[in-house]
């Protein structure tokens, strides 16, 4: 028995104990934790990334960036697909076993007996920042859990850069109704003078972050997305909306590589752009040749990503967590490119028909999921999402048939794998797996993709 195989059940059983306090937003029991470990997170400088969608590709850019730039570049993103190492990584390499116990037994000793427990994220947040002390990183590029205002993560009172992604209803049990409740939330981790840059948001949310830009004196950007060129290649154009009295950084156009497919990323690498510009300005030494290279090699698995499915086929599947509506929204337009680009280059009297592989949480927000991806001949096959509060195959058929009664079909099963055997029957279909990034951890972890591209 190797020693990953021994020390993984054993993080796994220390971050399960506190799986029992849930969410529970607040940061006194974060802040009181990192004291006791004295003070990781003021030792490590931080750009921190909040926002509904968009929030994990921009830190994969940013942290291939910088660390191409030399620097030794923490990154903390959730949730994990396979493993909790993934959530904490150095220069894109995750945390060793050995050492995610190590840090995860140093910060369960450090709380406090008469202290109200912390929650299973607060757990591993502190972990990241202890880790990411210990290992002395240069920068470390933080994403929120959910929200902002009340995230573990939101310790850092003075980040180099916040950015603001976009802006969706989700987690709106948590985080209000409607979408000036949830930008105020998300606004949360701006802070006083620091710098921020914030994405396309709905006129509603950008009113509030507007205006708490303002009531902070924040410098911020709002950067227009990037031009879409030929051979998988974007120029960042530099055309901005400034806002309070930012000295103006270098916005001098730039041409790279675009490695995540989808029209939305040209809004999510344009913000890293925009990021790194004003790092730039502060003095971090970030070559236009080390953001190309950076960009290029960039990596984000489970978001519009092929794989090749090992059957005897070779059955071709495109993946994506699609957890919510605007994501399910992005995935829908690049599915219907990838029918319209075969449709063009495909001389067959067969149309290419779209097929669904889905399971969702039971707390997602089913219904306007299911309106932005099906279309009438669609088929959709529904599974459970293992080992989470899964919603049942058979409800989520009742709200996909009753939201799109025209679909070619719609059938359940008990799990993943019979789903598999399913799809891989389909005749002229383009095959997708959605609906929850746990789900889509569950394939990789079960699965063993043969090829992914």
């Amino acid at each position: 028995m190797t020693a990953g195989s021994t020390v993984e059940p054993a993080f796994e059983a220390l971050l399960t104990r506190y799986e029992r306090f849930g969410v529970d937003l607040g940061l006194e029991r974060i802040e009181t934790l990192l004291m006791a470990l004295d003070s990781p997170h003021r030792r490590v400088p931080v750009v921190h990334v909040a926002g509904t969608n968009g929030k994990g590709s921009v830190c994969a850019y940013l942290s291939s960036v910088l660390a191409q730039a030399g620097y030794r570049v923490g990154r903390y993103t959730s949730p994990h697909l396979v493993s909790w190492r993934e959530r904490i990584c150095i220069n894109e390499q995750p945390i060793s076993a050995e050492d995610l116990l190590a840090v995860l037994q140093q910060v369960e000793a450090a709380i406090g007996p008469a202290q109200p427990s912390p929650t299973q994220f607060e757990v591993i947040t502190a972990a990241a920042w202890l880790h990411f002390a210990r290992q002395g990183v240069d920068i470390a590029v933080v994403e929120v859990g959910l929200g902002g205002r009340l995230d573990a993560t939101n310790v850092c009172d003075r980040p180099l850069v916040t950015l603001i992604t976009s802006l969706s209803r989700e987690h709106w049990q948590r985080l209000g109704p409607t979408l000036a409740d949830i930008a105020r939330e998300k606004a949360g981790i701006l802070k006083p003078g620091c710098p921020a840059v914030v994405g396309p948001l709905p006129a509603e949310a950008a009113a509030v972050v507007q205006k708490k830009i303002a009531e902070l004196g924040c410098p911020a950007l709002w950067p227009a997305p990037a031009q879409a060129l030929e051979s998988g290649q974007a120029e960042f154009s530099g055309l901005q909306t400034v806002q309070a009295g930012l000295p103006a950084p270098n916005l001098l156009p730039l041409t790279y590589p675009l490695p995540f497919p989808g029209s939305h990323q040209l809004a999510n690498s344009a913000l890293a752009i925009a990021t790194l510009r004003l790092l730039q300005n502060q003095g971090w030494t970030i070559s236009d040749e080390a953001i190309v290279s950076g960009m290029a090699q960039a990596r984000w698995p489970g978001r519009l990503q092929w794989v090749t499915w090992p059957d005897e086929q070779g059955h071709k599947l495109l993946i994506d967590g699609a957890h919510n509506p605007a994501a399910a929204a992005m995935l829908r337009a690049y599915v219907d490119q990838v029918v319209a680009s075969s449709e063009r280059n495909v001389s067959s009297a067969s149309p290419l028909i779209v097929t669904w592989l889905m399971g969702m949480l039971s707390t997602k927000d089913h219904a306007d999921i299911f309106r932005e991806l099906l279309r009438p001949g669609d088929q959709l096959h529904l599974v459970p999402v293992p080992g989470h509060l899964s919603a049942a195959p058979e409800d989520l058929s009742a709200i996909a048939t009753a939201i799109c009664p025209d679909l070619a079909c719609c059938q359940t099963y008990g799990d993943l794998a019979e789903g598999l055997v399913a799809i891989a029957q389909t005749q002229s279909s383009l095959t997708v797996l959605c609906g929850s990034l746990y789900l889509v951890g569950h394939f990789f972890a079960t699965q063993q993709p043969a090829k992914a591209s």
